[in-house]
């Protein structure tokens, strides 16, 4: 068949440079018979010579160095094939591999929704056209893979044990699994490890100075660290040809031509974190220490014993004493070591609790901003640049030493030995468990999580976390990674969580669905702002109903939860015993669901406080769910103020609440009776809470008329004590009208 294929067969050599090539005819002998039995190093010289098969093309793959391998006499033609020049091309490869949902993760497929993937592909395009560093990056159709596998981690259902880490380490695999720097090199050292050595020395450089872009001279210094023979540069001279421009490219950001960044941004700190976890950065003192301890520890014994011997014979009791002590500098060595794995951990952690960093995006928001641009406004190029942060930095750090990761580096010439990950692992607990235990914002305390998601130990995190009582990650938005994350970290913990804060996250029933397991740890739990619909409160009943639920005060204001929803929500209540406090302000019950909670309210005996303030129920909703809270037997407070109540409707509620009785109270304004109500700061807090998402318009509506009824107040009372409580809430009330637009008076 190869006979007879002629000039339309093409070899594609791949591996080239792992044969050890002898063109000299005393070497390799001639032979033009393919039929003819040779070695497969005979059979490639001769295709090279042309002597056989003489119409075939040869393409040489990967490895520009195995070029050098072939007499300059036998090459015809030579040029490199490196990437996409057009970005029209990189358009193309994302398009085609968002819109193949078949296509599996390990393959770069998207599996998404098609308006989440065509969003995607848009963001994406829009920032190859507008920052040119990503689409430098994405010349390399292997960085074009990263991409849609990160963009695929970060926006899909990410595969059980996927983590960011893993992502890097399979690149990394893909491209350098089984590759030697120089087959003919005695010392067999693989392509990976040479760059973990070089590359991860200047990333590290980088992350410790804070910086990102490097002059040729920083690359050189990296590079030529430590060369001295012919045989070491030898090696350079390969690595720089092969693989050098996988790693760093030429920067096109105005301000920083002529200077080199990482071909994506993450890598350095990938680099960075493996040059620490292989153990390569080392003091003077590590390295001339390791040396003289080897020496000593190997020549102790032996002397030792000579010596005691010949004190027996001779006055020389006291020079075994002497060298005995030669087998304390192994120990002492070890605590050198000891002593900076610890430094490597504590700048590990004051890296994760950098407070500069406090009030950024959450690193997987950073990563995806990165890939895909901001949405909005672009800042001017003239305007300062804020401090790089490294905030992936600790999170590849853990990733590396988890148990999987390590395997893979094993394959990739890079092997972390399971004392030293222990080690390591001591050193970072001991640093965490210290500053662990400070109140963090909540985008720093994802990262904190986010890092034990990418450690994958259960053990070393339910220890770390311990002390863990409060989780609050308000403001965050939770994507479905996100509650992935949280939930793998803390679903298995045995400690109950005292509060639990998921407001504004803008959750979906999904996500509540992920993060049940947190959810059942909680005793407070806020999902308030997260545009919960009817659909969301199945999921709360089931959580509600679950025999190991232990929420005592569950906090849904400001979701359209509606009368549907709260149908779903009384049937969790009355087969509930933990919820002690339930808050369903503003959630768009109207008189429906006001009326529901009267005719149900009587299922549950545990329920101390009810909060159904502002959902524009009328009079005779309000007061058929007060009477129903009168009669409750355990209920003691009832909201009810900003709903759309007459003049008459409110004091018959005043009337009904202040009955000596017993029974739940009624707060439906500022004032009772002619004084102020003690929970006035309560109303009024909520309003301060709500300001920006309230309808402003109905809000000053109603404050108007609490403004009106203290005025009222305060000139029915004699009581100078009652007159100056009264004023002073007049003048919050105009304080949030002022605010708000309207009269201050």
């Amino acid at each position: 068949m190869m006979a007879a294929a002629g000039s339309c067969l093409l070899f594609v050599l791949h591996g080239l440079e792992h044969l050890n090539l002898d063109f000299r005819l005393a070497g390799t002998g001639l032979c033009s018979d393919p039929e003819e039995s040779e070695a497969p190093a005979a059979i490639i010289v001769n295709l090279l010579r042309k002597y056989m098969l003489p119409e075939a093309s040869i393409l040489v793959t990967t490895r520009p160095s195995a070029i050098g391998r072939i007499p300059s006499k036998y090459v015809g033609r030579y040029g490199e094939i490196c990437g996409f020049s057009d970005t029209n091309l990189q358009k193309l490869y994302f398009q085609l591999r968002f819109k193949q949902p078949d296509c599996g993760h390990g393959t770069g497929g998207f599996s998404a929704t098609p308006a989440q993937r065509d969003h995607l592909v848009q963001m994406l395009s829009r920032n190859l056209e507008g920052h040119h560093q990503i689409a430098t990056a994405c010349f390399l159709p292997s960085y074009c893979w990263l991409v849609c596998a990160t963009l695929h981690f970060l926006h899909a259902p990410t595969p059980a044990g996927q983590t960011l880490t893993s992502i890097y380490t399979s690149f990394l695999h893909l491209n350098f699994s089984g590759e030697m720097l120089d087959s003919t090199d005695p010392s067999k050292l693989s392509l990976m490890a040479y760059a973990a050595r070089t590359m991860g020395k200047l990333a590290y450089e980088g992350v410790s100075s804070r910086k990102t872009y490097f002059s040729e001279e920083d690359v050189r210094g990296c590079l030529e660290a430590g060369i001295q023979t012919e045989e070491e540069f030898q090696l350079l001279h390969v690595f720089r040809r092969d693989a050098l421009r996988f790693f760093l490219a030429p920067c096109v950001e105005p301000g920083h031509l002529g200077t080199f960044v990482f071909t994506v941004p993450a890598m350095q700190e990938y680099l960075a974190a493996l040059y620490i976890v292989l153990g390569l950065r080392k003091t003077t003192l590590q390295r001339v220490g390791k040396e003289v301890a080897e020496l000593v520890g190997r020549v102790g014994e032996d002397v030792s014993l000579v010596l005691g011997i010949m004190a027996k014979l001779l006055p020389l009791r006291a020079l075994p004493l002497l060298f005995n002590l030669l087998k304390v500098v192994p120990r002492v060595f070890g605590r050198v070591v000891g002593k900076s794995r610890e430094a490597v951990a504590q700048a590990m952690v004051l890296e994760m609790f950098r407070e500069e960093d406090y009030y950024n995006d959450d690193v997987l928001d950073q990563m995806g901003a990165s890939i895909l641009g901001v949405e909005g406004p672009r800042c001017r190029s003239d305007e300062p640049t804020e401090d790089e942060v490294f905030e992936l930095f600790p999170m590849f750090m853990g990733g590396l030493l988890s148990a999987h990761n390590r395997v893979v580096l094993a394959q990739l010439g890079c092997p972390i030995k399971t004392l030293d990950a222990l080690e390591n692992a001591q050193a970072i607990k001991k640093k965490l468990g210290k500053l662990g235990r400070q109140v963090l914002p909540p985008s720093e305390l994802l990262d904190h999580l986010f890092f034990h998601y990418e450690f994958q130990n259960q053990r070393f995190s339910a220890e770390v976390l311990s002390s863990l009582r409060q989780l609050s990650l308000a403001g965050v938005r939770m994507t479905p990674l996100k509650c992935m994350v949280v939930a793998a970290v803390l679903g298995s913990g045995r400690h109950a969580l005292d509060e639990v804060n998921f407001a504004s996250c803008q959750l979906d029933p999904a996500g509540l669905r992920t993060l049940r397991p947190v959810f059942l740890r909680a005793r407070k739990l806020g999902l308030q702002l997260n545009s919960l619909g009817p659909e969301a409160c199945r999921d709360l009943r089931d959580l509600l109903l679950h025999d190991q639920c232990q929420v005592t005060t569950l906090r849904l204001s400001n979701n359209p939860l509606t009368a549907a929803g709260v149908a779903l929500l009384v049937e969790g209540l009355a087969g509930n015993t933990s919820l002690k406090h339930l808050s369903l302000l503003h959630t768009g019950l109207g008189d429906e669901g006001l009326e529901l909670l009267a005719a149900q309210l009587d299922r549950n005996q545990q329920l101390l406080e009810l909060n159904v303030a502002y959902n524009g129920a009328g009079d005779t909703a309000a007061l058929a769910l007060a009477k129903a809270a009168r009669e409750h037997p355990s209920l003691e407070l009832l909201h009810l103020y900003f709903n759309e109540l007459s003049s008459e409707c409110r004091q018959a509620l005043r009337d009904l609440g202040s009955t000596t009785e017993g029974g739940a109270r009624v707060v439906v304004s500022l004032t009772e009776g002619t004084a102020v109500s003690e929970y006035w700061s309560v109303i009024l807090g909520e309003v301060q809470r709500n300001l920006n998402s309230w309808d402003r318009g109905r809000v000053r509506r109603h404050l108007e008329l609490l403004l009106r009824d203290l005025e009222d107040n305060r000139g029915a009372t004699l009581n100078p004590w009652r007159k100056a409580q009264l004023l002073r809430v007049e003048g919050e009330v105009r304080a949030l009208l002022e605010q708000l637009g309207g009269p201050g008076s």
